[in-house]
């Protein structure tokens, strides 16, 4: 059953994809789609084609990934079900730093000022993850200062939203971090994946360090393992990519966290093979709630976001209760 896990999720992965360049609420025939796309043909098809539809899909399929990853990451090595990227505050404070561009009028004077800023907030969350927790912190350090700096950053996003005098500027930051794909360009493409492919590259040489670490910390310094490399690629590389994917497309919630739990027991809880099939799951469902938001409401502009925390939540909800007849 495991060994069929990776080509039943690449092969969804690639469906989903060639279905959000093909659904939208643009007129045109599969043919001439695909004409536009490959071959350049119809100015009007192209436009639709490659300036609106292949950024969406591509960028579905690398925050998709990242999140995915990064919360089989954060799970593997807190030892801790209910981690997900948001714990060590990547996503709260690339958040303030998008907010901040917006009131600050930087979003409008300078296109990438936004995604720029919400990378700059998720460096500098990293460097303070690591420093409040020290050298020889562990997990539980690394989660009390994620929680403490997460709450900063929400508090700063809040106090934005109060002191701002605009309400047109207020209303575009409530929009921005219900988190959307919508509007995005080949820019914010060549923005985001080079972190994200970076970051996704850090944490998928985790695998055996995670598998080592299920004995538990003790064993596995014995074997070799250092945690403090271990916990430096960890943060290092959820920030690049869950920073890029908060820059790009706002807060996108509950795909690290319910993902990993859906494929932990068809791959054999083993983390070494949650990475990899994690990252394919994480894509595959962002590129279907994008599509799904397309569907679902083609005259409203639906937010990604809000869609995957109305399924996300209540998976979290029986998670929580499972739990609880277990432990009883």
């Amino acid at each position: 059953m495991s060994r069929l896990v990776m080509p039943v999720l690449f092969l969804l992965v690639a469906a989903l994809f060639c279905a959000s360049l093909l659904i939208g609420p643009a007129a045109l025939g599969l043919g001439e789609q695909i004409a536009a796309l490959i071959a350049g043909k119809g100015e009007a098809a192209v436009l639709v084609m490659r300036a609106i539809r292949l950024p969406r899909a591509l960028l579905g399929l690398a925050v998709g990934g990242a999140l995915g990853l990064s919360g089989a990451a954060m799970q593997g090595f807190l030892r801790n079900p209910l981690a997900e990227p948001g714990l060590i505050g990547v996503s709260s404070t690339a958040a303030l730093g998008a907010v901040l561009a917006l009131q600050t009028g930087l979003a409008a004077a300078f296109t990438l000022a936004l995604p720029l800023a919400a990378l700059l907030g998720a460096a500098l969350s990293a460097v303070l993850v690591l420093a409040m927790a020290g050298p020889r912190g562990g997990a539980l350090a690394l989660i009390l200062a994620g929680v403490a700096l997460s709450a900063l950053a929400g508090a700063g996003t809040s106090l934005v939203l109060n002191l701002s005098p605009n309400p047109f500027a207020a209303a575009e930051i409530v929009f921005w971090m219900m988190g959307s794909l919508a509007d995005r360009s080949m820019t914010h493409v060549a923005l985001a994946v080079p972190f994200i492919v970076i970051g996704g590259g850090l944490l998928l040489t985790m695998g055996r360090g995670l598998d080592a670490l299920t004995l538990g910390e003790d064993v596995a310094e014995s074997m070799g393992l250092s945690l403090r490399r271990l916990r430096l690629v960890l943060t290092a590389g959820t920030a690049m990519a869950v920073g890029a994917s908060v820059a790009v497309a706002g807060a996108v919630g509950f795909v690290g966290l319910v993902v990993p739990h859906v494929l932990r027991p068809l791959v054999g809880a083993r983390p070494s093979r949650l990475l990899p099939a994690s990252m394919l799951g994480g894509a595959a469902v962002v590129l279907a709630a994008d599509i799904a938001v397309r569907l679902i409401a083609p005259d409203r502009d639906l937010k990604l976001g809000v869609l995957t925390a109305i399924v996300g939540a209540p998976f979290f909800l029986h998670l929580i209760w499972r739990m609880r007849r277990v432990e009883a």
